[in-house]
């Protein structure tokens, strides 16, 4: 029965559309556990109806004209339950309930099992037998499996409209809309234009040269060619990016020159006399190997970069002309794996939106959209890339939304929530240049977080009264080499003069676990709890020591830098880690530099350094506490996996009171909080943080003047009010409520972001 499934599996996801998809099954079923009849209901839940949609064994007019009423009879009792329903004699249940116009005989044999994708059941699959007969156990997880699969297709034609269409016979409206990971904030209304590969690296064949020496210089031609091309793009996007994100350009070319992927492919063609497509397909799958093996969001964004490469090196081996592309005045760029040279390539002016099968906010495209200012959202598992070019789209970067084909109503809200913002936007811009102080004159500062120069845009460098976080792995991973100390003083200076004499905190290396360095991979089974920040600092002093000498030599003449510990787990992990800084710090003592000791701060992020709060104020200058990872530990949700994604709230009872229990021992022993991440710019947060006595707020550029307004709207004495009452509350839904209800009395909704 496994290969029957494979074979089932293969040609529903090979069906171009929905209809197909559902003949294949009921056909393949009805033969697969050979039974009389097997039928798929679809369930409406606005016309309140579980509507016939396919069956082989039941007469054909009646699908799409037969439907049941909501969780009436046997189908509708497995949709009220969720789960299988097996019968030998189905008549003697009490729901049963005979159907007319199916040329339904007197069946007894009964298998319902719901079709249901992220908690919602979708439809039924229902097999019968004119015979008693109670389905095997391998049959009913059969079953299953394959309603599982279903659930995708019709995702699928939900989201293009294509469920409507087959419903109602009328023009293709989106009753729904897809849902993916923010990855950059905004809302967009478009046309979609699908990026796709023109070359197949995967079906290059094996074929040997006669002449290795000519397959070479013809390889290393398609190989400056592609260099061509991104010395052209990054000429381009000059204007657009700072020069450390263009850093991006350098990484792909070092690809292209001495890199082990070129000399992989001209060895295989020396030595084994293999041709050049053929070499090339060799040596980038071994590499995409490697890479996609990795738990990492952005190092699995690097494999698909060393793919994208490797089929413009191939297009240019076969000589291809690519046919011009049509933009729309508003285009989104939508595609199964986008990659950030295919972003770049649509005309400035014209790019609107990117949506992407893979990814996440962290990939080189989420990257780019933030640094261009384009919404987008990233890992749409369910998106039907091959049905939407030319379609109207929507992209909602605020939730991750993207609604394809949508209907008047969808769009008129949207175009409403545009307009909002605009006029909001207008109405923030006023706040510039004006302090983030309550109205009983409590002064709280707003800093930045960045790790891009794109990140520090005049708005961030103007309104931020600092850096509350300077994310220091940036640099390193659009490196494929350790960066050197007169490389990052370079990088840090520039951050520390630009602030200067605004505080700068430059968090130290945060990398491994979930995000190695692609110089330095290594694979975990359980990467969040594995080797990660000071873990690995602590067992290479040697790069953590190279790093700090570089700040302090990069502070030289400034007095603003401040030092970040991230990943504090332990007391003696700050111990020793403070020796290593005085050590660097002795040491350029001794080499004649005149260095001023920074402050020296940590992260309060993992639950165990909640409970230890109180130690470690006494040790420290500073706690800042980052809240994206402790929502994550604390609520032991994955905040990138979309199953899961939903689960994650930075309003949680458990967050705000952890929180709290970290401001208040620093309160106690003179040590200043600050909180980083999403809950300090999220303006529902606000008045609580402010209640709890935080010291500063760190956050994007974009959340600056929001968050701003709210201080200047509220007491800090109503905050603490407002604190009591919220950490009253026992789910994080109640408190998402209370605030919104405060926002709204003072005329403040439209700063919160739409499903915040």
């Amino acid at each position: 029965m496994l290969t029957t499934l494979h074979r089932i599996v293969q040609e529903v996801n090979g069906a171009s559309d929905l209809s197909e998809a559902l003949e294949i099954i009921v056909k393949s079923v009805r033969e697969a556990v050979a039974t009389d009849v097997c039928s798929v209901y679809l369930t409406d839940f606005e016309q309140r109806k579980h509507l016939l949609m396919a069956t082989d064994g039941l007469r054909p007019e009646a699908v799409g004209k037969v439907a049941l009423p909501m969780f009436r009879g046997l189908v509708g009792l497995v949709c009220e339950r969720a789960e299988p329903i097996n019968l030998d004699d189905a008549p003697s249940h009490s729901r049963y309930l005979p159907v007319s116009g199916t040329g339904e005989k007197y069946y007894h044999g009964f298998l319902g099992v719901p079709i249901i994708q992220n908690r919602k059941v979708l439809g039924v699959l229902v097999v019968r037998h004119i015979e008693p007969r109670r389905f095997e156990d391998d049959e009913v997880t059969f079953l299953l499996t394959l309603a599982a699969q279903l659930a995708g297709a019709i995702t699928h034609a939900q989201a293009s409209g294509e469920l409507t269409r087959i419903r109602s016979g009328t023009d293709a409206v989106s009753e729904g809309f897809l849902q993916g990971r923010p990855s950059s904030s905004g809302v967009v209304i478009g046309s979609a234009v699908v990026a796709y590969q023109l070359s197949d690296l995967d079906a290059v064949p094996d074929r040997r040269s006669d002449d290795p020496a000519a397959e070479v210089l013809r390889f290393r031609k398609a190989i400056a060619a592609v260099q061509d091309d991104l010395h052209a793009l990054r000429e381009k996007m000059e204007h657009v990016l700072q020069e450390e994100d263009r850093a991006l350009f350098d990484a792909w070319l070092m690809m292209l020159s001495e890199d082990a992927l070129v000399e992989r492919a001209v060895s295989l063609i020396n030595e084994e006399s293999q041709w050049a497509p053929g070499a090339l397909r060799q040596s980038v799958l071994e590499h995409i190997s490697v890479f996609d093996s990795m738990e990492d969001p952005y190092l699995r964004e690097r494999a698909s970069d060393i793919r994208d490469l490797g089929r413009r090196v191939l297009m240019h081996l076969q000589e291809e002309q690519t046919n011009g592309v049509d933009y729309p005045e508003r285009t989104i760029l939508v595609g199964e794996e986008v990659s950030a040279v295919q972003l770049m390539e649509v005309p400035e002016d014209r790019l609107a939106g990117v949506v992407s099968s893979t990814g996440s906010g962290s990939s080189h495209v989420a990257i780019l959209a933030r640094a261009i200012g384009v919404p987008a959202v990233m890992g749409l598992t369910d998106l039907p890339v091959s049905r939407v070019e030319g379609q109207d789209v929507i992209v909602d970067g605020y939730r991750g939304r993207f609604y394809v084909a949508p209907a008047d109503s969808v769009c008129q809200e949207y175009e409403r929530l545009i307009t909002e913002e605009q006029q909001l936007g207008r109405e923030l811009d006023e706040l510039r240049g004006h302090t983030s102080e309550t109205t009983d004159s409590f002064h709280l500062p707003l800093y930045l977080n960045t790790g891009l120069a794109s990140e520090m845009s005049d708005l961030g460098i103007t309104e931020a009264e600092g850096i509350g976080l300077y994310r220091t792995e940036f640099p390193f991973m659009t490196r494929d080499t350790f960066p050197g100390e007169e490389t990052q003083i370079i990088a840090y200076r520039h951050v520390l003069e630009t602030f200067n004499p605004r505080p700068a905190i430059m968090r130290t290396l945060d990398i491994g676990g979930d995000k190695p360095l692609p110089y330095f991979p290594f694979t975990e089974s359980n990467p969040f709890l594995g080797w990660r920040g000071v873990r690995i600092s602590l067992d290479h002093p040697e790069i953590f020591l190279t790093q700090v000498r570089a700040m302090l030599r990069a502070s030289i003449g400034y007095e603003n830098l401040r030092i970040l510990l991230p990943m504090i787990t332990t007391i003696g992990e700050i111990d020793e880690l403070q020796q290593l800084i005085s050590r660097a710090y002795d040491e350029l003592q001794e080499e004649g530099y005149e260095i001023i000791m920074p402050e020296i701060g940590v992260m309060i992020e993992v639950p165990a350094a909640v409970y230890q709060a109180e130690e470690i104020a006494k040790r420290v200058d500073f706690i800042s506490i980052g809240s994206n990872d402790l929502t994550q530990y604390l609520l032991a949700v994955d905040r990138n996996n979309p199953r899961v994604a939903e689960l994650y709230d930075d309003l949680h009872p458990a967050v705000l009171q952890a929180v709290h229990h970290v401001v208040k021992a620093g309160t106690d022993y003179g040590c200043p909080v600050g909180i980083c991440g999403e809950l300090a710019g999220n303006p529902l947060a606000t008045p609580l943080l402010l209640g709890m006595g935080v010291d500063s707020l760190s956050m994007s550029a974009g959340s600056l003047l929001r968050v701003k307004w709210v201080i200047r709207s509220l007491s800090r004495a109503r905050c603490k009010q407002l604190l009591k009452k919220a950490l009253q509350h026992h789910e994080a839904q109640q408190v998402h409520q209370m605030m919104n209800k405060v926002l709204g009395e003072l005329g403040l909704e439209g700063l919160v972001r739409p499903g915040r």
